[in-house]
């Protein structure tokens, strides 16, 4: 039921069941929590020496990449290279040598004189020549602050190079962080849930050294310098002010026992100890660290049944390097322990590890990478050595700062173990596929001694180190989890294929599925969410408060929730009539946002009271129709949906607006293709994805290929990558640009029937097929992003989703990666037709509402440049670059932080932007085109009988359609058409907008 009203006969009858099944899960739970736990603590990081043979990565994808950090700082070490202790510190505002300096200049910033001031979001480098008078190894820093507003929100990220070349692979994306604060407290909206706070930029001056992005080695990178004259050069695109560049030599952290045998002699503190809400950050490095929403009865503040954001952290904080910080007042100088009231339960039996500084820096070792054990439910975790006695902190009078960061460095050598056996397993996998020639023939016999005499050892070396890699889990996790176990059982699976080793041809899809397997393990390492409710910082003498609930309290937390759920406060039902009522089919975040955003901007200027509602899924539209119970506008829909409303009278047409022209022309042509039906319009796009191509730099420069500009190029370029064991990507449901480029129609202008039937759209479906057939791309990829970053797939095209990650999840490639054009095809003219589409959402206005006018002035100002600006800003200031707005309204576009080089590639693309239209029965085209894909490719079928044959289908499901919805009569006689528009020409008007 949609009516969310409960009475209180029913509300009486199901109270009791539900208590005694709340009841009964609760004794569940509380005896759960009673096992046996691993005690939080320092954890000493592995030389990961033991046991481990480490296998050549001999492919071009490895080729052009650097080795890794941990690689080099070894060899350095080897070579007795020893860490200066002299430093070097380097003006910043006079470099050597500069890409531009209209955007690179001397000037003053924020209270300093004589800085150097770069101000750009382009690619530029800036570089330093400098003599060094002792080799060794050196720490460096900088002292910066990131240049404030024009939408700025990214942290600085430098490739840095030394006289040309990058000494090691992180060197490509060393990472300066910004600093935020929430703008106060979290409001209460009306119906008594509160509303997250936006980030605010705090950042000022600030020296801090060079770290891996990715988080993967605990302390600062060292970097060597010989004796002599060096150039330094750092190459980005966010502005920034320097002051200095330093060169330091590196410090060595102590032991926690140094460390308190130094401690002076005090009296202890007689003072009460401090009790911190850990959702009251004094400051973050990302924005999207957030304040969560907790309902467990010992949390603070209490949730009573509504969204109270009473803690800080989990899934919002597992990103590397994402650090929170908490100001306090210590009253009294003396020894001091911390515990921390935590919730780490997002990955069964998995640890998560963060690094703890006092007054911005790390106290001893033991708090680099200090452990937080998996655990059901809240627990109180006292910062603790291995015997459990807690660590005594010596704090002075006055005020000092807390910070965690999450660190990855416990669990980057498995990941980097991973990646070198994976490249094992990949020279398996290539070596057998050459042998059987791709081909199962279970009919042939093999004498892999003979045939391929040493894939037993590297079998052998594989099984090896999958042990190896479970050992290290467990001892990383404190327990056995998912990882480990899976480590295990992949390497007795490939103990079975040693048994009978003339058998493994038969079995290289078991090899396969091993690589693919143990890589799958990799995001979840990675994920490293910890959960905050309070900081307790007492005196070492005095105990801590409880930080569990009693069996009571839990117990009487259940059952309130329990009561709880029982008051609707958003229920689809629940419209008033003097409220425009608008319903999102999108996220939390995002329904929050544009209800706040409304009550601050729409609301004030036009009188006009909005209530927005999140929408679960679309289908609750149909069904509250069916109940009498319709929004006024229905927001983030797929663009499909629209026309299908249309078709049933439930949705109105916009063009019936008189200034319905004017918002028109603000969007591509092509992205209306999707919204007509019936000579009219009836939705607004809202977001577009973009299709554009995506390569890695590095290897295709390794490779001496260039970027394809038409088809042709991609057919020429495969031999040399396929020769390399790599692939171009294609989505293979990606049918769209081969029919738009071959200037081929999906439908006849009055809709009546496809237009695939003709020469040029047979063309289209061998040219989509034949990819696959002839050029043999992958038929099925499950992650072109892993493909990607791995280099196997170094070239291919996807959409705005790959963008967000490459930029938030893939710090290892900066500067390695780019975007282009899409491949196309040429015309008479000499220019090249690029035609695609990107799913596209929408916003409708329903037939039913009685308040039109008021619905159409929300969304004039929803998609408006200022309205759609503000929303994306809001959104990525709270949750980070991950949250990005793909908004449709292209001025509004270029006013986001886009890098300016990828934005004019994004805008070139636009132009192209070209839907597919959606008569009835349309529905049918993607499914068939699909299922002839299958037909042609999988079942080995003709390609001109298979499309034929979709052709046939398609056809009939138009005629039922149009039958149905009176376009033709019984007798299939016409008695109205759709008259599509015809777009043949790309859209300039994105041409003003290009930088």
């Amino acid at each position: 039921m949609l009516r969310a009203i409960i009475h209180s006969k029913t509300f009486k009858l199901l109270f009791p069941i539900g208590a005694a099944v709340v009841l009964l899960l609760f004794f569940v739970a509380w005896t759960s929590s009673a096992t046996a736990t691993v005690d939080a603590g320092p954890f000493k990081l592995s030389s990961f020496d033991s046991g481990f043979v480490e296998w050549e990565d001999t492919s071009l994808a490895a080729a052009d990449l650097e080795p890794y950090y941990e690689k080099v700082l070894k060899g350095l070490e080897e070579q007795g290279v020893k860490p200066a202790d002299r430093s070097i510190v380097i003006e910043a505002a006079t470099p050597s040598g500069r890409s531009d300096r209209s955007v690179i200049y001397k000037g003053d910033y924020e209270g300093k004189n004589d800085v150097l001031i770069w101000e750009s979001t382009d690619t530029h480098w800036v570089e330093y020549t400098f003599d060094v008078e002792q080799d060794g190894l050196y720490t460096v820093f900088a002292d910066y602050h990131p240049l404030l507003g024009k939408g700025y929100t990214r942290p600085i990220v430098w490739d840095v190079t030394i006289d040309g070349t990058r000494p090691f692979r992180e060197a490509s994306s060393i990472t300066l962080y910004r600093q935020f604060k929430d703008k106060g407290l979290p409001q209460v909206n009306d119906d008594g849930d509160q509303i997250r706070p936006t980030s605010v930029d705090i950042s000022e001056w600030s020296t801090m050294p060079f770290i891996d992005s990715g988080a993967n080695y605990a302390g600062p990178l060292q970097w060597h310098f010989t004796k002599g004259k060096h150039t330094l050069r750092f190459e980005g695109y966010e502005p920034v002010a320097l002051n200095t560049i330093a060169l330091l030599p590196p410090e060595t952290l102590p032991s926690y026992e140094e460390v308190a045998d130094a401690y002076p002699s005090s009296e202890p503190a007689a003072v009460n100890g401090i009790t911190l809400q850990a959702e009251q950050m004094t400051s973050k490095n990302d924005a999207s660290v957030q304040m969560m929403y907790d309902r467990d009865r010992r949390t603070k503040p209490l949730a009573k049944g509504r969204i109270t954001y009473n803690t800080v952290g989990g899934v919002s904080w597992d990103w590397p390097n994402q650090e929170i910080a908490w100001t306090f007042e210590v009253p009294e100088t003396g020894l001091y322990k911390i515990a921390l009231r935590t919730l780490q339960n997002r990955f069964s039996q998995k640890a998560s590890f963060r690094t703890i500084l006092i007054d911005g820096k790390v106290p001893f070792d033991a708090f680099l990478t200090y452990r937080f054990p998996y655990a059901a439910s809240w627990k109180g975790t006292v910062l603790s050595g291995d015997e459990g006695e807690p660590y005594e902190l010596y704090l002075e009078k006055g005020t000092h700062t807390l910070s965690l960061a999450l660190t990855h460095s416990t669990v980057s050598p498995i990941v980097r173990g991973i990646e070198n056996l994976s490249a094992l397993l990949r020279t398996v996998d290539q070596d057998l596929k050459s042998l059987t020639g791709g081909q199962l023939d279970r009919n042939r016999t093999w004498k892999i001694d003979r045939d391929l005499p040493d894939l037993k050892e590297r079998l052998e070396v594989a099984a090896g180190n999958l042990d190896v890699l479970a050992d290290e889990m467990a001892e990383v996790n404190g327990r056995k989890d998912s990882a480990s176990e899976g480590f295990r059982s992949s390497a007795s699976d490939i103990r079975s294929l040693l048994a009978t080793p003339d058998d493994i041809p038969y079995h290289i899809d078991e090899i396969t599925s091993i690589d693919e397997k143990i890589n799958n393990f990799v995001v979840n390492l990675y994920k490293q969410p910890l959960l905050l409710d309070e900081i307790y910082i007492v005196p070492v003498e005095q105990a801590f408060p409880d930080m569990t609930a009693s069996l009571a309290n839990k117990g009487v937390g259940l059952l309130a929730n329990f009561a709880y759920s029982f008051n609707s406060r958003e229920s689809l039902s629940d419209m008033d009539d003097k409220e425009l009522n608008v319903w999102v089919q999108r996220g939390r975040d995002y329904v929050t946002q544009l209800q706040e955003l409304t009550d601050e901007l729409f609301t004030p200027a036009t009188g006009i009271k909005v209530k927005v509602n999140l929408l679960p899924n679309a289908e609750l539209l149909v069904m509250s129709n069916a109940a009498g119970l319709q929004p006024d506008v229905a927001l983030g829909l797929s663009q499909d949906l629209p026309v299908d409303y249309a078709i049933r009278g439930s949705v109105y047409d916009l063009s019936e607006f008189p200034d319905f022209n004017e918002v028109y022309e603000r969007f591509s042509p092509g992205s209306w293709q999707a919204l007509y039906y019936d000579k009219g319009y009836y939705a607004v796009p809202e977001t577009q994805s973009f299709q554009v191509l995506y390569y890695r730099k590095d290897i295709m420069r390794e490779l001496g290929l260039d970027i394809p500009q038409t088809w042709q190029d991609v057919y020429d370029m495969l031999p040399t990558l396929q020769q390399n064991f790599m692939n171009f990507y294609v989505n293979p449901q990606m049918f769209l640009p081969f029919i738009y480029q071959n200037g081929v129609e999906f439908f006849e202008p009055d809709g009546f029937a496809t237009a695939l039937d003709s020469p040029e759209g047979f063309k289209a479906f061998k040219q989509w097929t034949d990819l696959f057939n002839t050029y043999a791309l992958e038929k099925q990829v499950p992650s072109f992003y892993q493909h990607f970053r791995t280099g196997t797939m170094p070239i291919g095209i996807a959409d705005y989703n790959m963008y967000v990650q490459l930029a938030a999840a893939a710090p290892e490639l900066n500067g390695r990666w780019g975007i282009a054009l899409i491949p196309g095809m040429p015309e008479q003219d000499g220019t090249i037709s690029r035609w695609a589409a990107g799913d596209q959402t929408t916003g409708v206005i329903f037939e039913a509402s009685n308040k039109k006018d008021e619905a159409w002035q929300f969304m004039k100002w929803w998609i408006s440049t200022e309205t759609q600006e503000r929303y994306g800003s809001d959104l990525e200031s709270i949750n980070g670059v991950s949250f990005r707005w793909n908004t449709s309204n292209v001025e509004a576009f270029v006013r986001l932080p886009w890098k300016t080089e990828d934005a004019n590639v994004i805008l070139e693309q636009w132009k192209w932007y070209k839907e597919k239209p959606n008569p009835p029965g349309g529905y049918f085209m993607g499914r068939e085109l699909n299922n002839a894909w299958i037909r042609a490719v999988i079942d080995g079928m003709n390609y001109r009988a298979s499309l034929e044959t979709a052709i046939l289908d398609i056809n009939r499901e138009l005629r039922r359609k149009q039958q149905e919805f009176g376009f033709i009569d019984e007798t299939g006689k016409p008695l109205k058409t759709l008259d599509f528009p015809h777009i043949e020409k790309p859209w300039e008007g994105v041409d003003e907008y290009v930088r």
